[in-house]
């Protein structure tokens, strides 16, 4: 019952940063515990989103991270009803540097998400994914 979406401004100029609002929001009646790796929650460390520039694949330049396994204080609970969000600036993770149209998908689905406290963290990383869709977002990019 987690709800996401992304937002972004319409338009840029080549070289200007992109910034983009990632939420996520419970409208279940009870809290969730999400491990927000792999979700532009934690900020970009790994391919969080697939972008393509006027329909061609761009390429991801930011950093890949290797973890241990999660703690309790991974998690971002999310209340009934409750909104997480955070903002990431694409064009310091992926090549922005040509105009056109980007459109912008969050791809992952989230990693663990769960309902009960006592299954946070999950051993021997038994984690249970969870899809969510989030409609992907437009930004066109105009020369200098």
């Amino acid at each position: 019952n987690l709800d996401c979406a992304l937002s972004a401004p319409a338009k840029a100029r080549v070289g200007e940063p992109v910034e983009v609002l990632f939420q996520l929001t419970n409208r279940s009646a009870q809290a969730v515990y999400v491990l927000p790796w792999q979700t532009p929650l934690e900020g970009i460390l790994g391919t969080v989103f697939d972008i393509t520039r006027d329909g061609e694949e761009v390429s991801y330049q930011g950093p890949m991270v290797k973890r241990r396994a999660p703690s309790e204080s991974s998690y971002v609970t999310i209340a009934p009803g409750a909104t997480v969000e955070n903002r990431v600036e694409v064009t310091q993770a992926y090549d922005f540097q040509k105009p056109g149209t980007y459109r912008i998908t969050f791809r992952n689905e989230l990693m663990d998400v769960t309902s009960r406290k006592e299954d946070v963290p999950r051993p021997g990383g038994d984690y249970k994914p969870a899809p969510v869709k989030c409609a992907p977002v437009d930004v066109t990019l105009t020369a200098r």
